[in-house]
């Protein structure tokens, strides 16, 4: 069931719920996700069993502010208290150490725990109305509201289409980022990027004075395992393959899709191509998307492309590999997962 976000009465309804152990579908800036108490943990095992998600993989918990951040972590590091001050509420999670006893289930049994503030107005009138029930709920553990490992939700629909009628959905319209949060592990002295996003490692050195690592900032390495990192801490979103849609993605160069399409000619059935260069396509029925110059939109429109292409039946995108740039490494970092589950 959707219900619209900005209804007062919707968002009651929706904080009953969790207060209750029931899910519910979140707008969030980022993709829209699949809530519950975070406390409750027979609720959060609810959310791993509905995305076929193992328990071990941990799971992001919202919170309506910096305040709250001191209900889940301890020993918070003054630059980690920097980056929330520069950057919450928005798409930043910030790995730290987990206060003992507290969301267990929902960082999947880890010493550590991702936190978040995210800056839908939904979301956080969500996230304040649970901290004035009786028994307050001082955060949401909230992945992305789709099946493990495939294609992240960017408008209700979505969500609805994922887990049907009987999950209640708060509709805030289509998200404005597109794709999943940064992800900076705080756990140790030099913070380091596990996830690419929206906000990359220049910014926050910027706001906090101390060196980023970001093993993300070369586009060399076609495989993402490659920024795997041993000694990092479980965090969400960090599988090889992942992000998938169910047609087979392959990244190329513009060069290559060109002499792919040139060699293919009319025949070519059941293939899309997503690019940002101009390309001479002969044949009727090839989906052809053009990709956004801009790596903010291309971000925004990116998992609602697939998903499209999904709809139409495609087998087979061709999708131009993003510039080797760093604004473009949340875009790039998505692609790679979602190649690699080919």
């Amino acid at each position: 069931m959707i219900l619209d976000g900005d209804q007062t009465s919707h968002i009651d309804q929706a904080c009953q719920q969790l207060r209750h152990g029931a899910l519910l579908g979140l707008p969030t800036e980022t993709v829209y996700g699949l809530a519950a108490d975070a406390g409750n943990d027979a609720a959060v095992r609810q959310i791993f069993q509905r995305k076929g998600r193992p328990a071990e993989h941990p799971l992001i918990v919202h919170v309506a502010s910096a305040a709250q951040a001191e209900h889940f972590a301890c020993d918070i590091p003054p630059f980690a208290r920097s980056l929330m001050q520069a950057f919450w509420p928005g798409p930043l999670t910030l790995i730290l150490p987990r206060r003992a006893g507290v969301a267990s289930v929902a960082a999947g049994g880890h010493a550590s725990i991702g936190l978040r503030c995210p800056s839908h107005p939904v979301a956080q009138q969500v996230l304040h109305a649970c901290l004035r029930l009786p028994e307050p709920v001082y955060g949401l553990a909230a992945p992305s509201a789709n099946r493990f490992g495939k294609v992240s939700p960017t408008l209700a629909a979505h969500v609805q289409a994922e887990f049907g009628d009987d999950l209640l959905v708060l509709d805030g319209g289509a998200c404005e980022v597109g794709i999943e949060s940064t992800i900076i592990d705080c756990t140790r002295a030099t913070p380091t990027i596990l996830r690419p996003g929206r906000i990359g490692a220049a910014q926050m050195q910027a706001a906090t004075g101390i060196p980023v690592a970001d093993p993300f900032a070369s586009a060399a390495a076609d495989d993402p395992a490659v920024c795997d990192d041993t000694d990092a801490p479980a965090a969400p979103g960090t599988l090889a393959a992942h992000y998938a849609p169910n047609a087979k993605v392959r990244l190329m160069d513009a060069r290559s899709i060109q002499a792919g399409l040139d060699i293919l000619g009319p025949q070519a059935r059941h293939m899309a191509v997503y690019a940002r260069s101009r390309l001479a396509i002969r044949a009727p029925g090839i989906a052809h998307l053009p990709m956004p110059d801009d790596p903010a939109q291309a971000a925004h429109e990116l998992f609602r492309v697939l998903r499209e292409l999904d709809a139409r039946g495609v087998a087979l995108v061709w999708v131009e590999t993003p510039p080797d740039d760093a604004a473009w490494n949340g875009v790039r970092d998505r692609l790679q997962r979602a190649a690699a589950s080919a």
